[in-house]
Parts: structure tokens; C-alpha cells; sequence
């Protein structure tokens, strides 16, 4: 009986050490989940015109590449190099940033990106505001869009970046993330929209309808003689 207690004693310890030493599986956010979903599809189908936009770009030799590197800022301070594609149209730089969104160093909707320097200078020149309130930026991942950048077109003088993305870490959620990223997409589509229309006003005028081997000076000569 002594022996078997003596086993049971010496095996305790280590059943107990083994159940610390257990890795446990953290359930994802809701944010993350939205993320990973949403990223994931939005990469399967832009991966053609990426490709399209990357081809095109190689042809051309740029300087630089066809990718652009900055180091950036990440979640707990983390620094990550942030690749994207050279050029603006179609909005093919922040689309090319989806493989950081599924892979987590960003998010669809956040905080801008900064980099290390940017990063520094706001957290000490960041006005009327605390020092445990200037590390806000660390507490989330940067964002591929943002409530800063869906209205820094709207000319309020309180839409200032750093308040806007200070006002989104203080009350961020799944349905401000899903608001944010409509109005993401309305803008791009919206101005598109525009542009298409104003080239077929432009494409319309009157000489467009008007007869072959009409002249305008036959049009004077016949009002001048009524």
C-alpha cells in the first residue's frame, strides 16, 4: 500500500504540470472572423485583375519595382513590411494588400497604417491627450480602410485623421466595420459613375447628330439670308 501511495504522489505532480503546459485554442473575434471570411473572398476575386494590373506593371519597368515596400506598424507595435502594388487605379494598391488582412497584420476596417516615425511623432505630439491614451493605436491592427479615410473628403473641420481614428477605437464594433465598408465601396463606385457619365456628355454634342456633309458655315449662310 506504502509503494502504490508513493507512485500515486510522484505521478501527481506531473499530470498536473502536463495540463498547465497545455496549449488552449482562443476562440476568434468577431472582427477576426469578418476579416478572415470577407478578405478571403474579396481576394479570390480580384486575383485576376491583380494579376492583370502586376503583368501590366512589369511591362512597363517602373522605378522601384512593381511593389512598393514600407515598413509599418502593426498590432503591440509590431513592425511588418506592407507590399503593394505601384499604382492607384482601380484602387489595385489597397486591393493587393488583402494577403495581409487573411493573414492578420491587417484589418479590413482600422486605424491607418503608420510607420515607425509616424507612429513615434503621434504618440508624443498627440494634443489633449493622456499617455495611456496615446497607445490606443497598439490595442488594434491597422485597417486596409478606415472611418479617417471614408471621410477625409467631407471638409468638417472635426474630421481631422487622428480624431477620427481615435473616435473608432473608443467605439469600434462588426456593425460600424460593415458601415464603414459600404461607404468604402459606394465612394469608388459612385465617382466611377460620374466619370463614365461625364465622358458620354462629352461623346454627345450636336455635331453628333447632325447630317453628313454638313458644314456650319452653310447653317450662317442661310441664317444671314432669312
Amino acid at each position: 500500500m506504502q509503494t502504490q501511495q508513493r507512485q500515486r504522489a510522484v505521478r501527481t505532480p506531473v499530470r498536473v504540470r502536463a495540463r498547465r503546459w497545455k496549449p488552449r485554442w482562443e476562440r476568434p473575434s468577431a472582427k477576426r472572423v469578418l476579416d478572415l471570411a470577407l478578405g478571403s473572398a474579396l481576394l479570390a476575386l480580384s486575383s485576376p485583375l491583380l494579376a492583370a494590373g502586376a503583368a501590366v506593371l512589369a511591362a512597363r519597368r517602373p522605378p522601384g519595382g512593381v511593389l512598393t515596400h514600407s515598413p509599418r506598424v502593426g498590432l503591440d507595435g509590431h513592425v511588418f513590411v506592407l507590399r503593394s502594388l505601384r499604382t492607384r487605379r482601380l484602387r489595385l494598391d489597397l486591393l493587393s494588400r488583402l494577403p495581409y488582412v487573411v493573414r492578420g497584420d491587417l484589418s479590413l476596417v482600422g486605424p491607418e497604417p503608420l510607420t515607425p516615425d509616424e507612429a513615434n511623432k503621434s504618440r508624443t505630439e498627440a494634443p489633449g491627450t493622456s499617455p495611456a491614451a496615446r497607445h490606443w493605436r497598439q490595442e488594434l491592427k491597422p485597417g486596409l480602410t478606415g472611418l479617417a479615410q471614408v471621410r477625409s473628403r467631407s471638409g468638417m473641420p472635426w474630421d481631422e485623421p487622428a480624431l477620427l481614428d481615435q473616435h473608432y477605437a473608443e467605439h469600434h464594433g462588426v456593425g460600424m466595420d460593415l458601415a464603414i465598408l459600404a461607404r468604402a465601396v459606394h465612394g469608388p463606385l459612385r465617382e466611377a459613375a460620374q466619370g463614365l457619365a461625364r465622358r458620354g456628355k462629352a461623346r454627345l454634342s450636336d455635331t453628333d447628330h447632325r447630317l453628313s456633309g454638313y458644314s456650319a458655315a452653310e447653317e450662317v449662310g442661310s441664317v444671314s439670308t432669312d
